[in-house]
Parts: structure tokens; C-alpha cells; sequence
């Protein structure tokens, strides 16, 4: 999985990068399927935003979270694209269920 992190309004520190990095190499055991991973990171006035874009297999799971920490809206951000993927993945195994249970002539 190639992960990038964009830093808009600011510079990223090497603290954060690898804040990124540590969150994000967790996410190969949720989903296997995550082909490359774009982090951008913004401060606007008093707000601190962090957006990851993830692309999987036939999609692109897309979360942005705000808050007043860089740190906290990393972890919410993560933490809801981890929820989304689960959703994909479930998603998937219904749909490849449903196609079947249409072979299967009894």
C-alpha cells in the first residue's frame, strides 16, 4: 500500500508523518484490498483538518474530520475510513454470496 501525506496551510513535521504512517500501517489487516492511501492534512484558523483517500478494489473510500488537534481529527479520520472499509468488505462478500447462490440450480 503507498501512502503520500499532503500538508496544505503548514508544514508536516516528521512527528506527524509518522504518527500517519504508525495509524495507517494498521489498516492492511482490516482490508487487503487497499491499493494506495492519500493523507492531506489543512489548518484552517482554528480548525485542523485531516482527509484520507483510500482506493480499493472497484472504489475510493473517502473521510474528513475536523477539530481543534491535528492528532484528534487524524484518529477520528482513521478510525471512520476503518469503519467504511469493514462496510465495503461486507458489501462485497453479500454481493459475491448473492451471484452465488444464482449458480447453484438445485
Amino acid at each position: 500500500m503507498n501512502i503520500s501525506i499532503t500538508a496544505r496551510g503548514g508544514k508536516a513535521s516528521d512527528r506527524l508523518k509518522k504518527y500517519v504512517m504508525s495509524k495507517l500501517s494498521k489498516k492492511p489487516r482490516v482490508y487487503e484490498g487497499v491499493i494506495d492511501t492519500e493523507v492531506v492534512l489543512s489548518y484552517e484558523k482554528l480548525t485542523q483538518i485531516a482527509e484520507i483517500k483510500m482506493k480499493v478494489y472497484n472504489g475510493t473510500v473517502i473521510v474528513r474530520e475536523k477539530s481543534d488537534d491535528i492528532f484528534k481529527s487524524i484518529d477520528l479520520a482513521v478510525d471512520n475510513c476503518e469503519r467504511q472499509i469493514k462496510r465495503y468488505k461486507e458489501r462485497q462478500r453479500e454481493h459475491n454470496n448473492e451471484k452465488m447462490k444464482d449458480k447453484i440450480v438445485v
